[in-house]
């Protein structure tokens, strides 16, 4: 299979996670006009899966070293398939809420609040189960990101205070999502072996743990997006039958941005045989800082906010690029 060869390259990857991570929402933000969110999201977890598999039997099975993917998946042992499914089934159940806020309070406000938020959780779990990284540089990259965190809370609460067309429910979302994002990549780290060099009996490499994490999606979506439709948190219950009303270019929309974030997820997991995952999936949320680009510069989520905000929001940019600075350097 191919790998990563050394740090420099996993931090390139680390950035491509982030454009992608920080990216893929637009596709929701253009089917929302005349798609539903929780249709759009079938065809969303449709994208993850096709592309695991497409990454798994391409770039997963060839290369001279690690475990071709149909090798590896027939010796993986049912601990670590466990493990990979449940950090799918967490990551779904996140995923949902955070595009529910997307939905509620826009890109700007669910990206830096639920993946901020993600993003200190994630760093510290996976350090505590991968201490890689110098302790001091990631303690005050996370300081400044929640920083960046509170700052967008702020400036939120500010359109709200102006008597804009604001919810707390989004936000409130995005801190859920945020905590559920926290602690799925570590079940997914679990199950690969740690070398990606060295095979270990049982253990996953990194594009089966993918493939099968993007199973634990499928698989409980079943469960948690037919809840959505019959309960949704904004607008009437959506019947099954309005997926197949939709055109091809709603299906494909969702396909696309499964697909993107798929591809930022396998990036991700690449990088962290040699960046460890705590500063993996810490730079790859740097997604952040492209969503809340997004949400204040294309898609305009501020533009009625009241004096003052476009200020605090530029403030907030600076501390999360700073907090990203020091996560790169705590991995060199």
């Amino acid at each position: 299979m191919y790998i990563i060869q050394n740090y420099p390259a996993a931090v390139i990857c680390c950035v491509v996670t982030m454009l992608c991570w920080g990216s893929w929402a637009n596709t929701q933000k253009l089917a929302a006009a005349h798609w539903r969110f929780e249709l759009f999201y079938w065809d969303y977890v449709l994208g993850i899966l096709l592309i695991s598999l497409v990454l798994a039997f391409t770039l997963g099975s060839t290369g001279g070293e690690g475990r071709a993917f149909m090798a590896d998946i027939a010796q993986a042992g049912g601990n670590n398939i466990g493990s990979a499914l449940i950090g799918g089934i967490v990551f779904n159940a996140a995923n949902i809420l955070l595009g529910a806020a997307i939905a509620i309070a826009g890109m700007a406000v669910a990206f830096p609040v639920g993946i901020g938020l993600a993003l200190v959780i994630g760093v510290v779990v996976n350090f505590i189960a991968n201490p890689v990284g110098k302790e001091g540089l990631l303690a005050g990259g996370v300081s400044f990101i929640v920083i960046a965190i509170g700052l967008n809370a702020f400036a939120y609460r500010r359109m709200q205070a102006a008597g804009k067309q604001t919810s707390a429910k989004g936000l409130l979302l995005a801190l859920a999502a945020g905590v559920l994002m926290g602690f799925f990549y570590k079940y997914v780290a679990a199950s690969m072996f740690p070398d990606f060099t060295v095979p270990e009996p049982g253990k996953l490499s990194p594009y089966t743990a993918v493939v099968l994490f993007s199973v634990g999606i499928v698989l409980s979506n079943g469960i948690f997006n037919t809840l959505l439709m019959k309960k949704p948190f904004v607008g009437a219950p959506v019947p099954f039958s309005a997926y197949f009303k939709g055109g091809w270019r709603n299906h494909i929309t969702g396909i696309l941005g499964g697909s993107v974030w798929c591809l930022g997820m396998s990036f991700s997991i690449l990088a962290s045989g040699k960046a460890g995952p705590a500063i993996s999936y810490g730079l790859g949320q740097g997604a952040t800082i492209i969503a809340a680009l997004w949400g204040i510069f294309i898609w305009k989520e501020f533009r009625s906010a009241p004096k003052g905000t476009n200020a605090v929001l530029g403030l907030m940019l600076v501390f999360y690029v700073a907090g990203l600075a020091l996560l790169v350097f705590a991995g060199a």
